[in-house]
């Protein structure tokens, strides 16, 4: 066929085209799911409902919303389930009430999106202060409603030096970070940004997370870190009866792994630890393949 051909038979083609991209098409039925989320004392919690298939409920580090988890939501939507990621209160799109902020309360709020979004065989997944929070929830509301969890360079789970944990940090050494933070959060942010990534990961990726942890307002800062360092969830552990899934790197240097992962495993009875070599605290997004690759594995298995 000559080219004089080919041009002529696709102008010819070129209103059916048009045609049919004007033809009405069928419209899928919408799935209903609850626009907003309240916790107990009334506060909105902002959440992302992405994909369909079984349920798996994202829960952030300290400072950061739940836009965080943007490359877990991809790789697991693709994959067939339905991912959500909600703004702990303070954080994000959530509105930031003046109080709430303890782990009892973050624990609630997880219990309110779980119970308002009626998640059932629910998979946890959180990653630091996150991952403290899911083994609240646990031990607090119990496991009714949960299939597994995950618990990413988990933080604590006792996080203050006390006459009966060695390894945790005296609280004026915690008070003293803060006192940083309160004359300059973006300078410190800047100064411990480094080992938070590697050097393999891509500035656009380190100042992706770094903006997001700078839109959370300055006082839920502190008060989250608060509620943190003074929480003791080791209470919680032994009621965790379902299959845990323990990711650590052993490059992390804000919760190093013999004081995070390592007495997560040891505390939960049947928790497998699955250590990174190499791998910082942000190993979410530098070890992102290798992640969510065992993530998957352990929620499918």
């Amino acid at each position: 066929m000559h080219r004089r051909d080919i041009l002529s038979l696709s102008l010819a083609a070129a209103p059916l085209a048009a045609a049919a991209a004007m033809a009405p098409r069928p419209v899928q039925a919408a799935v209903r799911r609850p626009a907003q989320v309240r916790a107990k004392d009334g506060a909105a919690l902002y959440h992302r409902d992405w994909g369909d298939g079984p349920a798996i409920l994202f829960a952030a580090s300290w400072a950061c919303s739940g836009e965080m988890w943007a490359y877990q939501v991809a790789h697991f939507a693709d994959a067939g389930f339905r991912c959500i990621s909600f703004d702990r209160r303070g954080h994000g799109r959530s509105d930031v009430p003046a109080g709430g902020y303890d782990m009892d309360v973050f624990a609630d709020d997880i219990a309110a999106v779980i119970e308002q979004l009626d998640l059932k065989d629910v998979v946890l997944v959180g990653h630091s202060q996150g991952g403290a929070e899911v083994a609240r929830y646990l031990g607090r509301h119990g496991t009714s409603r949960v299939r597994k969890a995950a618990l990413m360079a988990p933080a604590g789970p006792c996080l203050l030096q006390t006459p009966d944990n060695s390894y945790g940090g005296p609280k004026a050494a915690y008070e003293a970070r803060i006192a940083e933070w309160q004359r300059d959060f973006p300078k410190w942010v800047a100064d411990n940004t480094a080992p938070f990534f590697t050097p393999k990961t891509s500035r656009g990726m380190q100042d992706w997370l770094v903006d997001i942890m700078l839109t959370t307002p300055l006082p839920v800062v502190v008060a989250t870190f608060r509620a943190l360092y003074g929480a003791d969830v080791r209470p919680d552990l032994a009621r965790i009866d379902r299959p845990v899934l323990i990711q650590h790197g052993t490059k992390d240097a804000s919760i190093p792994l013999e004081i995070g992962g390592a007495r997560f495993a040891a505390g939960i009875k049947g928790a497998q630890l699955k250590v990174y070599d190499g791998a910082p605290h942000g190993l979410f997004v530098t070890h992102m393949d290798q992640v969510n690759r065992d993530l998957e594995a352990f929620i499918r298995a």
